[in-house]
């Protein structure tokens, strides 16, 4: 009852691009050596790396090695480097997988092929570079298939007239040839997972109602700190939990739903407190006789209490019309 009598207040809401708007359910795309090792070789090394990750694009990589039965080797001293990639020994080679970021923080040069990366980040693509002791040999494209619904559910919250903001740990470029696809504006990129509350916070402290809307583990904070927080039923245990709202499915016009739903819920409990008010104003006083000095007019005691059933079941009957409810 609370959650939507705060959604009716909405008037920013966050989507996790991953999950959320997207099916979450990447695949490798593109596969570019950078130098002397192929791209079998690449993908050998990078899904043995990834092989012990638990990350949505480390397991695509994985996926992809499957589908091209490439064996793989068991990984050592694996370490996941959070909102950065992975980092490994195979095969007796120092492996790292994951972001520029990953790549700068160990001194990899990776500026004599940004344009490569950058020409793949404007498809709408996560870049995933891969090197082997400190040299970068190949990237891997990756893409995420957006959901059925992701536009059409959009283009209704903003009709509604909240401002949708798109929030992912991808680069600004990716984030924005996504946002693009599904009609919006105001993107937050390159957010790590820890960083994803004080997002929210700095919607908060510009003044806006904000709901934040996600499915992850690494969304509960998040979901937690939002005015209203709105888990996706196909995600994790603990994101429904933290969540005020929870859609049982994972299609975003329940978002639109939840939103209308809420203002059409206010809207009838302002109409019932306006006719019980009025009702009362007008037949209380009349119940009490005001009438009588000047026309003789006093209001049968059983007329009196046919009226007062009549009051509440007019409120249960107008309550009822939103059994009739539809986005």
């Amino acid at each position: 009852a609370e959650s939507l009598e705060i959604a009716h207040k909405v008037n920013a809401i966050i989507l996790d691009k991953t999950g959320t708007l997207t099916a979450g359910k990447p695949a490798v795309t593109d596969i570019a050596p950078l130098g002397i090792v192929d791209g079998k070789e690449i993908l050998r090394l990078a899904g043995s790396a990834e092989k012990l990750s638990e990350h949505p694009l480390g397991a695509a990589i994985v996926e992809k090695t499957n589908a091209e039965k490439i064996d793989l080797i068991e990984p050592k001293d694996f370490n996941a480097v959070i909102g950065a990639g992975v980092q490994a020994v195979v095969d007796g080679h120092k492996i790292l997988v994951g972001t520029r970021k990953l790549m700068t923080d160990n001194n990899i040069g990776i500026m004599n092929y940004e344009s490569r990366i950058m020409e793949l980040e404007e498809q709408g693509k996560t870049v995933v570079i891969v090197a082997v002791n400190n040299n970068a040999v190949g990237l891997i494209a990756i893409a995420d298939t957006l959901k059925e619904n992701s536009r059409e559910a959009v283009k209704k919250l903003q009709k509604l007239g909240l401002e949708v903001i798109m929030l992912t740990g991808d680069n600004q470029k990716t984030a924005e040839a996504i946002a693009r696809q599904v009609g919006i504006t105001r993107v937050m990129a390159r957010v790590l997972p820890e960083n994803k509350v004080k997002e929210v916070e700095k919607l908060q402290k510009e003044g806006k109602v904000v709901a934040m809307v996600g499915d992850g583990i690494n969304d509960a904070p998040a979901l937690a700190q939002a005015d209203v927080g709105i888990a996706i039923g196909t995600g994790t245990d603990i994101a429904m939990e933290t969540g005020d709202i929870t859609l049982m499915r994972g299609d975003l016009m329940g978002i639109v739903a939840a939103i209308k739903l809420s203002k059409k819920t206010l809207r009838i409990i302002k109409e019932n407190l306006f006719w019980a008010y009025a009702y009362n104003t007008i037949l209380i006083p009349v119940a009490a006789g005001v009438l009588y000095p000047f026309f003789g007019i006093l209001l049968n005691p059983i007329l009196a209490a046919a009226a007062m059933g009549f009051s509440s079941i007019s409120v249960v009957l107008n309550s009822l019309r939103l059994k009739r409810f539809k986005i």
